[in-house]
């Protein structure tokens, strides 16, 4: 039986009641949790970033998949050996001073967990000292997520905070939300933008490529 193509499709289905009792059963089959994790959790959600892409899957079908891949991480997590899984990458996000919004960020948060990297969520309406203790904890890349216009000055708080404790070209700062552009990310000094979620694990994953 392709137990990794059985994970792979339920993800990708939204099956989250199933896939928990396909990946318990593949580890006990023999399959290695990292190898799972690496050929097939994560491929399916980029196989799900590509369908969101597309306009063919929209928000619940991605939120779905999102819930089935976590219940698949759940099932695995005690077969993985610590440090075995994913990139050695951190990446810190959350939404800034001002802005409750959470949906977006959370989506963003999950699908770069889903490829691999370390996700620390932050939470909404963060000070910049949020994000800067987040740099010095060793994040590589600070998310900063805004739904509102009043907020997204936030934004630039953020970054100069981040330039006067030294800490600036520590790391990669990536802006995005619905109110937010490419011309004002590059206004405030950040290093990328995203229009969407899926866009956001392309950056990040051209970043450590």
């Amino acid at each position: 039986m392709d137990w990794k193509q059985r994970i792979r499709e339920a993800i990708v289905k939204g099956q989250k009641k199933e896939v928990t009792g396909i990946a318990t059963e593949a580890v006990k089959e023999g399959l290695s949790a990292s190898a799972l994790v690496d050929e097939a959790v994560i491929p399916a959600m980029n196989t799900v970033s590509e369908l969101w892409r597309s306009q063919e899957y929209y928000l619940p079908e991605v939120m779905r998949s999102a819930a089935t891949m976590q219940a698949a991480m759940d099932a695995l997590k005690p077969y993985l050996v610590g440090g075995e899984h994913g990139k050695a990458v951190r990446v810190a996000i959350g939404t800034v001073k001002g802005d409750i919004h959470d949906i977006g960020k959370n989506l963003v948060a999950i699908l770069l967990e889903g490829a691999g990297y370390r996700i620390e969520n932050l939470g909404v309406d963060l000070p910049p000292e949020r994000f800067v203790e987040a740099a010095r904890q060793g994040a590589q890349v600070i998310g900063l997520s805004s739904l509102l216009t009043t907020s997204m000055e936030g934004m630039r708080t953020v970054i100069d905070c981040m330039a006067e404790s030294g800490l600036r070209d520590k790391v990669k700062i990536l802006v995005g939300g619905a109110p937010v552009t490419a011309e004002f990310a590059r206004a405030i000094g950040a290093d990328h933008y995203a229009e969407n979620a899926a866009e956001a694990v392309e950056v990040v994953n051209k970043l450590f490529a």
